[in-house]
């Protein structure tokens, strides 16, 4: 058994176990030496708990970073990336430039969204301005669509506090923390269907923060046609995309199970908006991307025994502006549909090639910066994009690496973004002779 990875898991999905198994690695318990474990977001806790956690060694690497729920919690995403804006602007930063209205121009990707109950009167205040609008909640700690409901009157949300059994909203409680969102009713719809996306994207560090977006991502189509009615509000199949709630639709399809891949979601909008706006949507996806992760690594546990691979939802609206919904530490490993599982296989596989260089025993002191070779459906994410006025922006994909990114400055940052020339050579400069990418800091 020497030098061969001793691997735990407490999620027995087909998917990790014949990717540990196809690589030669042992099965152990989690009370012997093991080197890599696959763990649920329930026992990280206990690994990094301070009653209850125990320090790992050199050759043991987990895959999640202790507090990940600074950006997986939908409450405390939506915190860190207001922080970060505000800190932008008192640092004077380009990027954090506003519109007329105070409408962020490079920064506005979450849907104006308050914490209840401590937010209640701020949100109060913002319904006012526009009564006829529909809001979404949902509890801040749960996932697959649980508890999700959509309102479009105050009188809803009162009622949804007496059923709580929550006194009152002005105060804080010890009922269950919620989020409550300016819900996308115009979303863009194919087929008359609403979908989002779910991306994949590997953190190997986030000081220097590296990131990696998987190219196989899918799209979740709701199964009954979408309509901005205030009759269907309850309706989650018009609504709510999770296939934890769709597969219960009568319409469910259970060979696609209502899924479409990335790719041909580009392909059906290359040919239907146009090459240039598509190229534009996806540059803005990766930028929504790279900015939520840069919003929550300050404060992340960047601990070196850790990587992650998140899963991001993001919902396309009819003028193809993305918002970022929520990102989950956990995406599922079920698979629904025969193409899903390879999808999945593949997805473990490209990601234990990176975190686990070689399939050998883990040093967590590896540079957790692998050659290009290695990456699979990996992809460098967005480092050198050239953008001028009708033409379509380029874009180099690969991983994001802040390392490279440091002596570009916000300014170049932003001058991408606002749709100017990196250079003479598209985003390229050189250096003795050798091609060095531009990328974002």
């Amino acid at each position: 058994m020497a030098g061969k990875v001793k691997w735990v898991t407490d999620i027995e999905k087909s998917v990790l176990i014949n990717n540990f198994e196809k690589r030669g690695w042992v099965q152990v318990t989690e009370n012997e030496d093991w080197n890599f474990y696959w763990m649920s977001v329930q026992t990280i806790r206990n690994v990094f708990s301070v009653e209850t956690g125990y320090r790992l060694s050199d050759d043991q690497i987990v895959n999640h970073f202790p507090n990940h729920y600074e950006l997986t919690r939908k409450d405390l995403m939506v915190k860190n990336i207001k922080r970060y804006r505000k800190e932008l602007e008192k640092e004077g930063s380009p990027l954090a430039e506003k519109d007329e209205n105070g409408k962020y121009l490079y920064l506005d990707f979450v849907p104006v969204t308050y914490m209840l109950p401590a937010d209640y009167n701020l949100f109060v205040e913002e319904f006012r301005k526009s009564p006829s609008s529909t809001w979404i909640m949902k509890p801040c700690g749960k996932a697959q669509g649980k508890g999700i409901f959509l309102i479009n009157k105050l009188s809803q949300i009162k009622k949804w506090s007496r059923d709580s059994k929550t006194s009152s909203f002005v105060t804080q409680s010890t009922k269950e923390a919620y989020v409550i969102s300016l819900y996308i009713n115009n979303p863009l719809l194919i087929g008359g269907r609403k979908f989002d996306l779910r991306l994949y994207v590997l953190v190997s560090t986030y000081r220097p923060l590296r990131c990696y977006m998987y190219k196989l991502g899918f799209c979740r189509f709701c199964t009954v046609k979408y309509t901005p009615s205030t009759s269907e509000l309850d309706n989650m199949f018009v609504h709510l995309t999770n296939v934890a709630i769709q597969k219960h639709g009568e319409d469910y399809n259970h060979i696609h199970g209502g899924k479409w891949t990335v790719n041909n979601l580009r392909l059906y909008l290359e040919s239907t908006r146009g090459k240039e706006v598509t190229g534009k949507l996806f540059d803005e996806i990766h930028w929504i991307i790279v900015q939520s992760l840069k919003a929550v690594a300050p404060v992340m546990n960047n601990d070196k025994h850790c990587f992650e691979c998140y899963g991001y939802d993001i919902i396309i609206d009819d003028k193809l502006k993305p918002w970022l919904i929520e990102v989950n530490a956990s995406p599922s490993l079920t698979s629904s549909t025969a193409n899903d599982r390879i999808l999945k296989y593949n997805l473990i596989n490209d990601t234990l090639n990176i975190a686990v260089p070689n399939g050998e025993i883990p040093d967590c002191k590896w540079n957790k910066s692998p050659p290009k070779e290695v990456l699979g459906n990996y992809e460098i994410l967005s480092c050198a994009f050239l953008h001028r006025p009708g033409a379509r922006m380029l874009m180099e994909r690969g991983s994001y690496d802040e390392e490279l990114a440091q002596g570009d400055g916000a300014d170049r940052e932003l001058r991408s973004r606002q749709g100017q020339s990196l250079g003479p050579r598209g985003g390229r400069s050189r250096d003795s002779g050798r091609t060095v990418l531009t990328t974002w800091k």
